[in-house]
């Protein structure tokens, strides 16, 4: 204590020099506007310096949380793009494949374009598993087609999903003709190669050659006439003698099965239930 007291006593001209000083800035600064206000704008601007400093250095030291949360950012951004990317990859996809099967004499036919989940080539008895159910219009006994051509026929519907039974089933049974030559046969799978198939029962008086186009013949409720089927490659006796058996290689290929259409047969289905109805009346008339 007494050393600081000497040091004080000491240096006391210095203090109340600064004392004195301070009183006159008061002094000056209080009783005039302009030197008033030269002060605390060059104390603002100081403040202000200061602040930028601090705010630098604060955004520095922040880079790490900004960044994780850009980083944040742009997964959700990439994900959202990718949503929005398998939208419309599926929307063109469901779009081609739409105009490829109206193009097949299905045009004014309602349409349900579906997802091959399960594929079968092969066992003897194929089946195929769509993504689509009761919930979109699906039943039992409606036709399947793809872009190039017939897939088979709905076996079983749940809510969301249907069981196909496709071309490359031994329990399949196709009504088909020849193009542009009005003779009719079954189409049949007897098991081996996934990309051929036979049409049986075609009528000895038949005109037809090989290359000619096999199509659906709307004989049944389940397909509209003209679906492509395949095209002829071999022409065979039958075991009787009696009519001709085709190999046809399919339109479709089965092992590359990925989209596909459900046809809507509520029409075609009341229009054959009403032409089945007139020939029973007919039937009926002819009896009495």
């Amino acid at each position: 204590m007494r050393n600081l007291l000497e040091f004080l006593g000491k240096h006391n001209h210095w203090f109340l020099f600064v004392l004195f000083e301070i009183i006159g800035l008061v002094w000056l600064f209080r009783g005039h506007t302009y030197q008033g206000s030269m002060w605390f704008s060059s104390a603002n601007v100081v403040a202000g310096k200061l602040y930028e400093w601090d705010s630098k250095v604060t955004a520095y030291f922040s880079l790490g949380d900004i960044n994780e949360q850009l980083t944040a950012r742009n997964v959700y951004l990439e994900s959202q793009v990718k949503v929005l990317s398998d939208r419309l990859e599926q929307t063109s996809a469901d779009s081609t494949l739409l105009a490829q099967v109206k193009a097949q004499s299905l045009e004014g036919y309602r349409l349900i374009p579906a997802k091959v989940i399960s594929n079968t080539i092969s066992e003897k008895d194929n089946l195929i598993t769509i993504d689509k159910g009761e919930a979109d219009g699906v039943k039992k006994d409606m036709g399947v087609v793809s872009g190039h051509g017939v897939v088979g026929i709905v076996y079983l519907a749940s809510a969301h999903y249907a069981v196909i039974i496709p071309v490359l089933n031994r329990q399949s049974n196709i009504s088909c003709t020849i193009k542009d030559r009005g003779y009719f046969g079954y189409l049949h799978w007897d098991g081996g190669y996934t990309d051929m198939a036979y049409v049986d029962d075609v009528p000895r008086h038949a005109r037809f050659r090989k290359g000619d186009y096999v199509v659906t013949s709307g004989y049944s409720e389940v397909f509209p006439a003209g679906i492509m089927v395949g095209q002829v490659k071999y022409v065979f006796n039958s075991a009787d003698g009696l009519s001709f058996r085709l190999k046809v290689k399919l339109a479709t290929d089965f092992g590359k099965l990925r989209d596909v259409c459900v046809v809507d047969n509520t029409e075609l289905s009341e229009r054959m239930q009403l032409l089945n109805a007139a020939k029973d009346s007919i039937l009926l008339k002819q009896k009495d």
